[in-house]
């Protein structure tokens, strides 16, 4: 059979079809890529055999009809049979294009292989091998592309290891000082040590090296991490000045301005930063995230009209709808307008605003004496969106607690438990209201359900220990438990405070105190303050005692813990 006029098809379509899939109705590219596996250049391929020229005619056929596996199939057969650079480059962007990234790495590597000249075949490579944590072979080809005075990806090569563990980091960076011994004022090794070192835990010398080596004219990226470094060392103040200067030199840059603008947040300038936002919106209109920016640090500021204007202008442009709501209710609450704020809530729907929304209804509602109304609202929210069922069963319970409505609170938790009977946070919340209504059996059955099925579940083994030594004499058994819970969470000041207080109960002082110092510098916390002084008037240290009080009912000064506290120790309520 005379096959001439097939290939020279085929040749024709091979040469033709590079942009696949067509503009067929049907044809959806998948989800894997925003565009279609096109490249600058159409491939050049090497003399091939017909049989190998009617596989790749199928393959572009098949993609044409998105058959991408069919498609890939063919050129990763076809590239590794022939070991021809242009089949497997096709065979690369078609792999990058669906997301095959095992195909990715395997065609990049082949096409590398067979055209050893081509810069972006080595560059392909190295970022598939990156991608794949085989950070030194990577090193290799880029080392190649850097030889030959081409764009390298260093930067690409830091980032991608972020996520590693510590020995691969250090590993890279013992290559990224190989390189840099050869090549020492390449700016995107600079950058990518920089970066490493910041990963792997050490600022200090990230940012000696980007001191030491500035940035050549154009390169952002150097002095992004710059600032970054100086805000994560608590210097951001230092930061602002070094983006002044950058933005005056590079003004129309939108990542400059907008790290400037972060980072005068983080300094609590909020009328500065508002400033700088604004500018921002003004130049890029169409960026809602700005926007929304914008109007976070306007509420900041409380600023509430000009934060109204822009929350109200990303609902009309269908952009963070739920949080504009959520945010248009608080301003709403600021301004003393609870009808309004309960509009805006009710407008919020399923997603990461949703409970916020329905706790701050409730509790508006609760709070004006309609939990009637509240709890009817809830029951709705919870037949329209079961999946938060749980999630609204405790608001409603704590919401009432908060406003002091325990009997109602423990008829809802009953409620939910008979829906939901196994579930450990409904547990906990009638275990604490059980402890409030004074029903230790209660509490500690529910507390010991939970242990029993999570027997590492610190915050109810601390829970449990801390009652036990407040309420009753069971101190050794309290103390079992809040140890294991320290075990577990050694830097948690909640369990620190237990672990003190129960060491109190049976009388080992010097312990207790020094236990109770700990919490009190991790949490400045009122209930911690009363224990510390209890225990430092029962060691002897009154004068430091009435200090830690006094410090404390400074800010409090009807803390009822800390008011109960004094007056038991001390037999007055005046210090």
């Amino acid at each position: 059979m005379n096959r001439t006029p097939a290939l020279l098809l085929a040749f024709a379509l091979l040469n033709g079809c590079q942009a696949w899939p067509g503009n067929h109705t049907q044809a959806t590219p998948p989800a894997a890529s925003p565009a279609p596996p096109a490249v600058a250049k159409p491939p050049v391929y090497g003399s091939l055999s017909e049989e190998t020229t009617f596989s790749l005619l199928t393959a572009e056929l098949a993609g044409q009809r998105n058959r991408f596996d069919v498609a890939l199939d063919n050129y990763m057969t076809q590239a590794i049979q022939t070991q021809d650079a242009g089949v497997a480059e096709r065979a690369f962007h078609i792999a990058e294009y669906v997301g095959a990234d095992p195909s990715a790495l395997e065609a990049s590597l082949l096409w590398a292989k067979n055209a050893p000249g081509n810069l972006d075949a080595q560059r392909a490579a190295a970022i598939q091998l990156a991608r794949n944590g085989r950070y030194d072979e990577s090193m290799v080809y880029m080392e190649k592309v850097l030889q030959a005075q081409g764009d390298t990806h260093f930067d690409f090569l830091a980032l991608s290891a972020a996520d590693t563990d510590q020995n691969t980091r250090r590993g890279l960076l013992q290559s990224f000082d190989r390189l840099l011994a050869k090549y020492p004022k390449n700016g995107q090794l600079i950058f990518g040590k920089a970066l490493l070192l910041q990963q792997d835990g050490k600022p200090d010398e990230a940012l000696k090296l980007l001191q030491d080596n500035p940035p050549q004219d154009g390169e952002i990226a150097p002095i992004l991490l710059h600032a970054r470094i100086l805000s994560a060392l608590n210097r951001g103040n230092e930061a602002i000045p070094l983006l002044e200067k950058n933005i005056k030199k590079y003004p129309d840059d939108k990542r400059l301005r907008l790290t400037y603008a972060r980072t005068l947040v983080e300094q609590n300038r909020m009328t500065d930063a508002k400033v700088q936002f604004a500018s921002l919106v003004q130049q890029y209109p169409d960026d809602d995230e700005l926007r929304y920016s914008l109007a976070l640090v306007c509420l900041e500021a409380k600023a509430w009209d000009e934060a109204a204007t822009y929350l109200h202008e990303l609902v009309d442009r269908g952009a963070h709808v739920d949080s504009a709501h959520l945010n248009l209710g608080r301003i709403a609450e600021e301004r003393n307008d609870p009808q309004g704020a309960l509009n805006e809530y009710g407008q919020v729907g399923p997603g990461s605003d949703f409970l916020a929304a329905q706790l701050r209804q409730t509790d508006i509602l609760v709070s004006n004496g309609k939990a009637d109304e509240a709890s009817k609202a809830l029951a709705e929210a919870r037949d329209n969106e079961p999946d938060y069922a749980i999630q609204l069963y405790l608001i409603e319970a704590e919401t009432l607690v908060n406003n002091d409505k325990n009997d109602q609170a423990w008829a809802v938790l009953k409620k939910a438990l008979q829906q939901y009977p196994d579930d450990l946070n409904l547990l906990y919340t009638r275990a604490m209201l059980a402890e409030k209504r004074d029903d230790l059996q209660q509490m500690e059955k529910d507390l010991r359900a939970i242990i029993q099925r999570e027997p590492d579940n610190a915050m109810a083994l601390n829970a449990l220990g801390y009652t036990l030594s407040d309420r009753t004499t069971r101190y050794a058994e309290a103390k079992a438990l809040i140890e294991k819970a320290h075990r577990l969470t050694p830097d948690d000041p909640a369990v620190l405070d237990s672990l003190g207080w129960v060491n109190f109960r049976l009388g080992n002082l010097d312990a207790a105190e020094g236990l109770l110092r700990q919490a009190l510098d991790r949490f400045p916390d009122q209930e911690v303050a009363a224990h510390l002084g209890e225990v430092l008037w029962a060691n002897g240290k009154q004068r430091e005692a009435k200090q830690v009080w006094a410090k404390f009912l400074k800010d409090q000064p009807d803390s009822p813990v800390l008011r109960s506290t004094v007056l038991r120790v001390t037999g007055s309520e005046n210090l």
